[in-house]
């Protein structure tokens, strides 16, 4: 589980960089649990706190493991306008173990927009929260509207470990109720993994209320890995 051929550091468990910003956006601070199933029978559990300001997050974290061990993490990401509709997004992550990456994605337009990104780490240990190529292009075009309307699709693609590696992200996020907010991603899955070809489809569900939201995710050979993932994660803002 741990990421070989891990850009889109610029978002936690697995949503993608091209979202807008989260419900309760009013909230600075958002703080995260999950707790992860593997298909082997064991577990994992991992603690997130994020603290955001305009289109600047910065977050602090750590997740454990019986087989892969404990792993701590830091990180922020931004958003810099260049004129017009164009915006650059860089992120930079370290972690324990002496990890370090970043990621750099460039999109232009709005409301309708498209983003190119370009990410690189030095290849140490690290357990992707994510759960894509890190080293990697990120390919995708999108729409966002009023209300934290966006529907999304999106490639990250290795691009140095030579494992052909590709993620696609097909996302929705729209409100169905008073204060409620769904989030779906679709994902599809190809390229050498751990136990050999790897051909599969996720999904992660995300029930988004402005305080707390709650959010279930199928995640086949997580990290390209021989194993098969539902994580559950719950979380507050405040």
């Amino acid at each position: 589980m741990i990421s070989r051929s891990s850009c889109f550091l610029l978002s936690l468990l697995a949503l993608p960089a091209i979202a807008t910003a989260d419900a309760g956006e009013s909230k600075p601070w958002k703080l995260t649990v999950a707790d992860y199933r593997y298909s082997d029978g064991s577990d994992g559990q991992d603690v997130n706190l994020r603290w955001r300001r305009e289109d600047t997050n910065v977050w602090v974290g750590t997740y454990h493991d019986q087989t892969f061990g404990s792993q701590a993490r830091t990180g922020f990401d931004t958003s810099i306008a260049l004129g017009g509709s164009a915006t650059l997004q860089p992120s930079l992550q370290a972690a324990s173990r002496g990890f370090f990456g970043g990621s750099l994605n460039l999109q232009v337009g709005d409301p309708w927009y498209v983003l190119v990104g370009w990410g690189r780490t030095n290849l140490k240990p690290y357990f992707n929260l994510n759960f894509d190529p890190n080293d990697a292009i990120t390919l995708g075009a999108g729409w966002h509207g009023e209300g934290g309307r966006s529907i999304a699709l999106s490639v990250i693609a290795d691009d140095r470990l030579h494992t052909g590696q590709k993620d696609w992200h097909l996302y929705g996020r729209w409100p169905v109720a008073a204060d409620l907010r769904m989030t779906l991603d679709l994902m599809r899955k190809t390229g050498q993994g751990d136990g050999g070809s790897v051909h599969a489809w996720g999904l992660i569900a995300t029930l988004d209320f402005p305080s707390w939201f709650v959010r279930v995710a199928h995640d086949p050979k997580q990290n390209f890995s021989a194993l098969d993932a539902t994580r559950l994660a719950a979380g507050l803002r405040f």
